[in-house]
């Protein structure tokens, strides 16, 4: 009988090492194969005859003062029901003046929407072509001097190469450069094959329902279907993602959905002489904890955020690079270590924070009515219901009543295989101007004004050709929000090229296959 038992032992011990060595080797051959960045970029690519753009010192200083004036002019969303008019008038003004080619040339038509957005059509020479559509928004949200700005906010003051004020990353940058990359462009004579829409909300802040929706609503009535459509987002992370080795493009393919969740307790009042075991505000905290030391579910690798590490393996050392090329053993593994910092943990799951409690009348008096409000974060693989069923379950209190106030499910996620247009003409077009850059796709956790545009196109992505280094992303609608004179120069010419390389009819054939296990 032992010898059995040893020989059994025996056999379960080697089938097992066997399985560990199988594994480990397949491991192995990925992390040494994997590229899933060869792609497109030793293929074929149609010839044009793309213009260049070289910035002399004068067009320079004329970029940079027209930046700072419209950095200058505070186009504030406040809340839902506030909004500077005045400055969004201002604006437009400010608009006609710094790009007179723009708003003039036959090529391009400019029309107003809800009367501040603004809707341009630039026609295409070959109109069998599907047009495409750039977005970005005129409006930021508020900022005060006293939070403890190192300039004015709408100062636009330069120090050190680095421009100061609201809007210089969200999402002035982008307005204006497209429309300085345009103006350069139609100077230079050119006229576009493939006809394009650049769109510029003016709430995107409070949700975008009077800009991009009525642009969104314009275009429906005329029957226009989208090739794809580039709105802000992502970046490129330099020194933001530890272990990566050089700086990554992100472009995003989706956004988390978003859930804002009311709790409420209804008591009897009464006197705080004489209180009850538990009051509205006891019964009200004690499921808030509950929410908070039970997080949603890990979903790490259900959504684009697997992609993401994937197609950044190759550059991370050992042995990161054998665990995020392989996160079909290790996803597990790196979920937890990501899950220990804020800023990692939204790759994770649905996030969840409370953002007000409201209880109290006076200081004697147990109050009848407390409040809490929850918002989530809604991770690409879950919906607003499912995220709804888990709150309840986890409060598990029947006293605490849960409503969903507003809320809508995950965005569609846009393609980004080779076959992906938008997304590989936007990854080309950073290579040529970042060859050191290493681009891969990604999730917004906040989300655009593109999220209007999903029954235009199937295609929306979020990537702006910003620089975020350590620190950065605390200034987006923080204090200190800046870019460098440099940067928005660099994203002047990022436009210039993306506009071009659209003209191409297709893309190519892959040159090589990627290799994967």
């Amino acid at each position: 009988i032992k010898t059995k038992i040893f020989k059994f032992l025996k056999i379960i011990i080697s089938s097992l090492l066997i399985t560990v060595l199988l594994l480990f080797t397949i491991a192995a051959i990925r992390t040494l194969s994997l590229d899933v960045n060869a792609g497109l970029q030793l293929a074929h690519w149609e010839k044009t005859n793309n213009k260049s753009l070289d910035i002399d010192h004068h067009q320079r200083e004329e970029l940079l003062a027209n930046f700072k004036e419209a950095i200058r002019i505070p186009t504030v969303s406040f809340s839902e029901t506030e909004i500077n008019t005045t400055a969004l008038l201002e604006f437009d003004r400010f608009l006609r003046k710094a790009f007179p080619t723009v708003f003039s040339s036959s090529l391009v038509h400019h029309e107003l929407v809800a009367n501040y957005s603004h809707l341009f059509w630039v026609k295409g020479s070959q109109p069998e072509l599907v047009p495409y559509m750039l977005l970005a928004h005129i409006d930021v949200v508020p900022a005060s001097e006293s939070h403890g700005w190192e300039a004015p906010p709408f100062s636009a003051k330069e120090i050190d190469g680095f421009i100061y004020g609201r809007g210089t990353i969200d999402d002035k940058n982008s307005v204006m450069g497209i429309l300085q990359a345009l103006e350069y462009l139609l100077l230079k004579g050119y006229a576009p094959r493939r006809g394009f829409y650049i769109g510029l909300g003016h709430d995107e802040e409070i949700h975008g329902l009077n800009g991009a929706m009525n642009i969104v609503r314009v275009l429906k009535q005329r029957g226009v279907q989208l090739l794809f459509v580039m709105d802000e987002g992502l970046a490129i992370l330099d020194g933001i993602i530890p272990g990566l080795e050089g700086p990554a493009a992100l472009i995003g393919l989706s956004e988390k959905g978003q859930a804002v969740i009311k709790l409420s307790v209804s008591v009897a009042p009464g006197h705080s002489s004489m209180p009850p075991r538990e009051t509205s505000i006891g019964i009200l905290a004690t499921a808030v904890k509950r929410l908070e030391d039970n997080p949603m579910p890990r979903l790490f690798s259900y959504g684009p955020e697997g992609d993401t590490f994937e197609h950044l393996a190759h550059k991370f050392s050992l042995p990161l690079k054998f665990i995020m090329s392989n996160l079909w053993l290790f996803s597990p593994l790196v979920s937890r270590i990501l899950e220990r910092k804020p800023v990692s943990n939204a790759f994770v799951r649905t996030t969840t924070a409370v953002t007000f409690f409201n209880a109290g009348v006076k200081i004697n008096v147990i109050p009848s009515l407390a409040e809490a409000y929850v918002n989530l974060r809604i991770h690409s693989a879950q919906s607003v219901q499912e995220v709804l069923d888990i709150i309840k379950d986890t409060v598990g209190d029947q006293r605490v009543k849960v409503e969903l106030v507003y809320g809508f499910d995950p965005l569609p996620i846009s393609g980004a295989d080779d076959k992906a247009f938008g997304f590989q003409i936007i990854k080309k077009t950073v290579l040529d101007l970042f060859p050191t850059v290493t681009v891969a796709p990604g999730i917004c956790n906040g989300n655009t004004d593109s999220r209007h545009f999903v029954d235009l196109t199937k295609n929306i992505y979020r990537f702006a050709p910003a620089w975020f280094k350590p620190g950065d992303p605390e200034r987006f609608h923080g204090i200190n929000e800046r870019i460098s004179t440099k940067n928005y120069e660099e994203m002047v010419v990022f436009y210039f090229n993306l506009i071009q390389n659209c003209d191409i009819r297709k893309l190519p054939e892959p040159h090589s296959s990627v290799h994967e296990l």
